[in-house]
């Protein structure tokens, strides 16, 4: 298998990857990777090229995009989408352990979900607060 395709198959599992956790981490070492694909297409034997071509992107990207996200968070007007989730209904579609993960349901979305108590399948659950992936439920009942 030519490195051209390792690396296109790199960046296209990191940018799976990146749309369930939308962190933009992965997207720019995604990017990177796909510069190294380019760099492994036109120079097949230069691997430390297609590496430090790779990592110099991901690099880059991730310095001089973070403080253009931070000023974009801040601007009058913006909402940060995960802010509306807070204290809307949910239902647990895999169990809750306390410390461990289990999974709801709000709206058509599912999410990787916490909690401080135990919470079985089918119960109904308010989302207290919203992390980059994970949200923190709280059983329902307690809050009518």
């Amino acid at each position: 298998m030519h490195a051209w395709v390792i690396w296109l198959i790199a960046a296209g599992i990191l940018l799976v990857l990146e749309m369930m956790t939308l962190t933009f981490y992965l997207l720019w070492i995604s990017v990177g990777a796909g510069a190294a694909a380019l760099v492994a297409w036109i120079a097949p034997d230069a691997f430390l090229l297609q590496v430090i071509t790779g990592c110099v992107i991901a690099l880059v990207l991730t310095a001089f995009t973070k403080p253009l996200a931070k000023r974009l968070r801040a601007s009058k007007g913006y909402e940060d989408a995960g802010t509306e989730l807070v204290g809307k209904q949910g239902v647990v579609v895999e169990a809750i352990e306390p410390g461990q993960y289990g999974i709801v349901k709000i709206g058509g979305d599912t999410w990787s979900a916490t909690s401080t108590q135990q919470i079985g399948k089918d119960e109904l659950v308010r989302v207290m607060k919203r992390g980059s992936s994970i949200i923190e439920v709280e059983r329902w009942e307690e809050f009518i």
